[in-house]
């Protein structure tokens, strides 16, 4: 007890301070999301993403160049389309946007870890994350029609050389379904990073934006999560295992940082993502352009927090910055 104890002799030397730091953060924890779009040439800003472009197919190489040189391992991959339909068939077409991406990545004889987004609003015209129809009495996803256009796509992008794919939809028995179509093609070796936990988020706008992905009509509450619910995260958490994920993945994760502390403590033995999103990013950025944050110093607390809490790899737009500050 105090005065024989105290915990300040620890902290009043910055290398001591180093030296008992219980979380670090580096750069090679970070995956940075890109966001493709049709055409040639272009790189149109994302006003409500500041730093963030939409990219077409072309100036990926010299991205990705970037990206390696700044020690980011790793990329998941966001399309949008020239043209939308009501079932999305960009996102299983073998000349979809995000097959192109993937396959010139790839020649660029680049070792960056290439992760594909499995869903489908980026790619309907309804906005949605799947087939929609009132079968039920309501107008609203059909999950197990959805299942069977979630296997073209997961397919497509193996086919095209996806490292790792990471399904979004929230829809029940995804897992196992994406499971089944890489296994019976000679895919067995191919992870499958799943958002398991995933909230129907305000967090989510600013990334609506950047893959012109806003529902036509309604919200996502039917399929993803309620943000009141935690107990309701394990459940899905331990189907997702049983059905074969490799990765879990909670999202969001700055107001779900209790959310990833349980996952991982039920879930120790699989690798944990968070995924640290767009209205998380923009915050702190319009925080910081106006002069009342420091964005570095509030930046890193936060993605640091997100390890703390159990997170092992973290999705984030950051990554750039931080990779840069980190390396400092």
């Amino acid at each position: 007890m105090f005065p024989t104890v105290r915990p300040r002799r620890l902290r009043r030397h910055s290398k001591l301070r180093d030296l008992v730091r219980e979380t670090t953060l580096t750069p090679n924890d970070l995956i940075l999301p890109l966001f493709i779009r049709h055409g040639e040439g272009e790189e149109i800003p994302i006003t409500s993403m500041p730093g963030h472009r939409q990219l077409t197919v072309d100036k990926l190489p010299q991205e990705i160049k970037e990206i390696e040189s700044l020690g980011i391992p790793g990329v998941i991959l966001f399309g949008i389309p020239e043209h939308k339909d009501a079932v999305g068939s960009d996102a299983y077409s073998d000349e979809g946007i995000i097959q192109q991406a993937v396959r010139v990545i790839k020649a660029s004889g680049s070792d960056l870890l290439v992760i594909t987004d499995v869903c489908f609003c980026e790619f309907t015209d309804h906005g949605h994350c799947g087939i929609i129809n009132d079968k039920t009495g309501v107008m609203d996803v059909d999950n197990d029609a959805t299942l069977e256009i979630l296997q073209k796509e997961a397919l497509s992008h193996a086919q095209a050389g996806a490292d790792l794919i990471a399904p979004s939809g929230m829809m029940d028995g995804m897992i196992a379904a994406l499971r089944e179509v890489l296994d019976e093609n000679e895919f067995s070796h191919l992870p499958i990073m799943s958002y398991a936990a995933k909230y129907s988020s305000g967090f989510y706008g600013p990334f609506r934006d950047a893959a012109e992905s806003t529902p036509q009509f309604g919200d996502r509450a039917t399929y993803q999560m309620d943000p009141a619910n935690g107990n309701e995260a394990l459940r899905e958490v331990d189907l997702d295992v049983l059905e074969g994920a490799d990765i879990l993945m909670v999202k969001p994760a700055l107001s779900y940082l209790d959310i990833i502390h349980r996952v991982k403590e039920v879930h120790p033995e699989l690798p944990l993502a968070a995924y640290n999103v767009s209205g998380e990013y923009s915050m702190v950025k319009a925080a910081a352009a106006n002069g009342w944050i420091d964005e570095q110093r509030v930046a890193l607390e936060m993605l640091t927090s997100m390890k703390r809490a159990g997170a092992d790899m973290i999705l984030t737009y950051f990554s750039k910055d931080a990779a840069r500050w980190l390396s400092d």
